[in-house]
Formats: structure tokens, sequence, C-alpha cells
């Protein structure tokens, strides 16, 4: 248990800070939520496994009718299915937790100085172009320009996801690898927001687009003033959730720039307080449930999946995710090391960097929801998304794997460095030793 808490305390951090008396030791904010994410991507990884096997097993059209069950309000446009409402109602709120992370990472993180974070920024950057480019390249080789609309469902990386994988792992990543980790996937989430929002609206309302203002305005003024009552604030992030709906933009959207509108810093700041209360709820609860609505495909048998492997849409996903991800992230880090004056550090080696950039590949959350507003629920090349998201993010998880359990005994090494305390004070004597 103390061994899990002290490797967890660094995995999230943006940057080495030092540790200072009498302040809230950045590294304990990390410890926890990572346990979160830990526990969240477990989860997640049950809730799929469960939806693959239903969705394959005799009690399939059971699992079918739960999917498509219309609930909710027809005058307000919100009669959705149960498959829709996790998708746009529950992973709005994991992408309100996802705009709370950001915020703070632009405010008072590592990506408030793009210039100390440039080579991970950049990196991820790469590792979003180049699995989008060999998504096209296989489908346009294969013959299938109908299926280009799915270039963006390689670029995603599933952070919780990969935090589970580490945890099964039990790699004791140092902390400069955790930090490369955590920047790929907070730029990640930022593109792949930017990418849902400009190229996977089909229509635009702009009179319910305009209306969003206003509630959200009012939810901004709220928590800049320090009014974070939740009968307040609650009816304010619905009102924008379902306006922005309503809008033709996709609704977890509006969940991201709530994130964007509560204050980091001064005597209201309230991002802590936020993600204390919802990301067990999105991380044990939403995103859970999202993945067993997203990852039932029906395989058909062997025959089946040998089939639906061979389709453009799953061979062009499992390349950009396994392929792409790798060949971009590390590509792109190769070549600014050296070109430019940015370098790796000390502690890291290009083995490592190889082995963060296969788990990258590990694609699940936004790379499932991509896909259905891609191909839409329930089509033929939806499902091959499925399975090619499934398969290239257990391609992935392997091949990094294998990679970082070689490097074990240098983790451990470096672990024992960075979380050594011989004078028992609760500050690592690295961290003590710097701020000497």
């Amino acid at each position: 248990m103390a061994e899990s808490e002290s490797r967890s305390k660094s995995r999230r951090i943006g940057r080495r800070l030092l540790f200072q008396r009498g302040s809230w030791p950045e590294a304990s904010r990390i410890a926890e939520v990572l346990r979160d994410e830990t526990v969240g991507g477990l989860l997640l990884l049950s809730a799929a496994a469960v939806a693959l096997v239903w969705a394959n097993s005799p009690w399939a059209p059971t699992y079918d009718a739960i999917s498509e069950y219309v609930l909710g309000p027809r005058e307000l446009h919100l009669n959705l299915n149960m498959s829709t409402w996790a998708a746009d109602g529950l992973l709005a709120i994991f992408f309100f937790v996802v705009g709370l992370e950001l915020k703070r990472e632009f405010v008072a993180g590592d990506l408030r100085n793009p210039a100390r974070a440039a080579l991970p920024i950049l990196a991820a950057v790469g590792g979003m172009v180049v699995p989008a480019a060999i998504f096209v390249a296989v489908n346009v080789g294969l013959n299938s320009h109908d299926t280009l609309q799915g270039w963006a469902v390689p670029t995603a990386t599933d952070i919780a996801f990969a935090v589970a994988v580490l945890a099964v792992l039990g790699s004791h990543l140092p902390t400069a690898l955790r930090t490369f980790l955590l920047t790929l996937a907070v730029v990640d989430d930022l593109l792949a927001i930017t990418v849902i929002a400009v190229f996977y609206t089909d229509h635009l309302e702009p009179v319910p687009l305009l209306l969003a203002l206003i509630p959200g305005t009012l939810f901004a003024v709220a928590v800049q003033r320090g009014l974070h009552r939740w009968w307040l604030l609650l009816p304010l992030g619905v009102a924008t959730w379902a306006l922005v709906h309503a809008s033709g933009i996709h609704a977890t959207v509006a969940g991201v720039v709530l994130g964007f509108t509560v204050p980091v810093l001064g005597r209201h700041a309230a991002t802590e307080h936020f993600e204390h209360l919802l990301r067990p709820f999105s991380a044990g609860f939403a995103v859970p449930v999202f993945a067993f609505f997203a990852a039932g495909v029906t395989v058909g048998g062997v025959s089946g999946l040998v089939d639906s492997l061979q389709q453009p849409v799953t061979l062009g996903v499992i390349a950009g995710l396994v392929l792409g991800k790798p060949i971009g992230i590390l590509g792109t880090t190769f070549l600014l090391a050296r070109f430019t004056h940015a370098s790796l550090d000390d502690d890291l080696a290009w083995r490592d960097v190889f082995g963060v950039s296969l788990l990258a590949g590990i694609g699940f959350t936004v790379s499932l929801l991509i896909g259905e507003l891609a191909y839409g629920f329930g089509t033929p090349d939806g499902d091959h998304v499925k399975l090619g998201v499934l398969v290239a993010s257990a391609l992935a998880a392997t091949l990094a794997a294998t990679v970082l359990l070689s490097r074990n005994a240098t983790y451990r090494k470096i672990h024992r460095e960075e979380t050594a305390d011989v004078d028992h004070d609760g500050i690592p004597d690295i961290y003590q030793a710097r701020s000497d």
C-alpha cells in the first residue's frame, strides 16, 4: 500500500517541482487523482469486456434492446437512446473534468510555459497527425474513399486505460517519463476536443448555441464569485449542455467549456474542489457506462472476426494506433532532440520514450466516441471501428508492457532515488537537496 501511494505520487506531475512546507504539495494532488484514474481504468476495462462478451452471447438481443431503449422528453429533443445518453450525457461529465485539468495545466501547470513543455507538446501533435495520415493512406490504398470521415479515430489516447495498464504492470515509471505521458495526454485531450467541435458537427443551429451563452455565462459568473451551491450550478450546467446539444455541436464540448470557466487561482479557486467531487463519478461510473454501450460489437464468430479484420476501417484504425502513435511520437521527439536544443531528461533512454509512445496507442473512450460521430451507432463501419480500437488497444498494451517491463530494474532504482526520505520529514531528499 505504501509503495503504491509512493509510486502514484508523481505520475501526473507536469514537471519536477520543489516540495515546500506550508503549501499544497502537487504530488499529493497527483497521487489522489491517479488512484481514482487507476480504479476507473480498471472499471473501464471490465465494462468493455462485459459488453463484448454479452454482445456475442445468446443474450445479445437483450444488450441491443438496452442500448436502443429511448428515454427523455421529446419536446426538448432529448428523447435519446441509452447509448446516446452515455455518449452525449455521461461523457459531458468526463469532459468537464478534462476541462478542469486542462485549465489547471494552462494556468498553474506545465503548459503555462510552452517552452518547457515544447518537446512533449509537439510529440503529441506528431502522435495525432501520423495516425490520421496512416488511416487515410490505408483506406485510400484499399480504394475505400467513402470511409475517410473516420480519419480522427486513431488520433486519441485513453489516459485512464493507459494508467490501468500501468497499474497492472506495477511498473515504477520515473517522474520524467510520467511527466512526458501526462503532457501527451493533456495535449491529446485538447486536440481531440477541437477535432470533435470542428470536424464532427454536421449541422449548426445558431439560435440554441447563442442561447447556451446565457446559462453558460451565469455558470461562469457564479463559479468566479465563489457561488458553488449545487442547486445553482447544476441547473445552469444542464441547461448549457442541452442547448449546445440542440445546436448540433457535440454536447461534450459544453462540458469542456464549463470546466474552463472554473478558477484555478485566487480566493475562489475551485478546480481542486470540483475535481475531487466529480472525478470518482466520472471515472467510476460515467466512463465505464459509456464503455459498456460503446464496446458491444457483435463479431459473428471466427469468420465474422476474420472478415472484420480485413475491412479498411478496421485496418486503418489498428495501423493508426499501433504504428502511427509510436512513429509520430518517437519520430517527432527524435527530430526535435536532433535538430533543436530540446533533450531528454537524464533519467530517460530512448527505449523509455518508445515504450510510452506504444502506450499512447491505447485509444478507447474518445476513439470510440469519434467512431460513433463519424459512422453512426450500429452501422457496419461503426462496428469495424469498435473492433479496430479494441484490437489495437490490446496490441499496444502488450507491446508497451514488453518494452517497459524490460526496464523495470532501472525504474526501481530511479524510483528509490526519487522517493528516498532519510530524515522522515515527508519531503523526498532529492527535492529537499534541490531546494537547499
